[in-house]
C-alpha cells in the first residue's frame, strides 16, 4: 500500500501538469475557432443585404404595375395572378 502511495505522489505533478496542459490546448483552439468564424463572417459581404443602387430601381419598376400583367397574364385588381 505504501508503494502505491510513493507512485501516486510521484505522478502526481506530473498528472496535473499534463491536465492543464491539455485544457490550455483546448482553449486556444476553440479561441483560434471563433476569432477564425468571425473573421470569416465579418470579411466578406453578406449576400442578404440589400444593394441600395438597384433597391431603387426595384422598387420603382413595382410601382409602375404588375410584372405579371406585363406578360400578358391575367391579374386581378392587386396585381396578383388571377385563378380563373
Amino acid at each position: 500500500m505504501e508503494d502505491i502511495s510513493g507512485l501516486l505522489q510521484e505522478a502526481k505533478p506530473l498528472y496535473f501538469k499534463r491536465k492543464r496542459r491539455r485544457n490550455q490546448l483546448k482553449v486556444l483552439a476553440a479561441a483560434f475557432v471563433c476569432v477564425w468564424g468571425v473573421s470569416r463572417f465579418a470579411a466578406e459581404p453578406s449576400p442578404y443585404m440589400y444593394n441600395l443602387d438597384n433597391l431603387d430601381s426595384q422598387i420603382s419598376q413595382v410601382a409602375d404595375g404588375s410584372i405579371i400583367e406585363d406578360m400578358g397574364l391575367p391579374t386581378d385588381e392587386f396585381g396578383l395572378l388571377m385563378v380563373v
